[in-house]
């Protein structure tokens, strides 16, 4: 299997051979939903903390006389079911919120999105990507060489530079990052991803 490669002019300079394993699998939407709700769960900081009845800074003086009143009983006012009490089934800092998901899987679901960016023609393979200075300027044209301005892109590299960072930062659509840093939520989320050449050598062999 063969994906065409560009430049940062946006012409085409060749083609490069991939694995048909990674780029040309079938979408398993069940196996991709599973993983990418893992890696939002996984990714949760999990410090949510609510009080219990016995935390709430209240009176434990029942409020009002058991009989007689016509109210519904009542103990005390730090009952859940009265507002301003305590949680019946709070959230604790010590909640765990990770799923575990096989490598196996991982790889596939990947590859499953992967295969789906190049049928979508929202996977674009560049020759290499770089900037001669630290300029949000010269990189934004580079983007309009490439039809990349505009809408919410990935870009992948083998080393991230600094002169390149620096040119991207100001960019709020614009993610850049090496391939040990992509996840299945980021490549989904983005409207194009932009792999340089050596990256996607680096992809196949995680994915493989």
């Amino acid at each position: 299997m063969e994906l065409k490669i560009i430049n940062t002019k946006g012409e085409a300079v060749g083609v490069v051979a991939v694995d048909p394993a990674v780029f040309a699998r079938e979408y398993n939407e069940a196996l991709v939903h599973q993983v990418v709700t893992a890696f939002l769960a996984n990714a949760r900081s999990g410090n949510s903390s609510q009080k219990t009845r016995s935390e709430i800074a209240k009176s434990t003086r029942k409020p009002y006389n058991q009989k007689g009143t016509g109210r519904a009983r009542a103990g005390m006012a730090s009952s859940p079911i009265w507002r301003g009490g305590g949680r019946t089934f709070p959230n604790k800092p010590e909640e765990n919120f990770t799923q575990k998901i096989n490598r196996k899987m991982y790889r596939i679901a990947m590859s499953s999105i992967v295969s789906k960016l190049v049928r979508d023609e929202r996977f674009i393979i560049a020759d290499a990507v770089s900037v001669a200075t630290p300029k949000t300027k010269g990189f934004v044209q580079i983007l309009k060489n490439m039809s990349l301005f505009g809408g919410s892109v990935l870009m992948v590299v083998e080393n991230l530079s600094e002169d390149l960072f620096l040119a991207s930062r100001n960019l709020v659509n614009i993610l850049i990052l090496e391939p040990h840093q992509v996840d299945p939520y980021t490549l989904l989320r983005c409207d194009k991803v932009v792999f340089v050449r050596e990256a996607v050598e680096k992809l196949q062999e995680q994915l493989a």
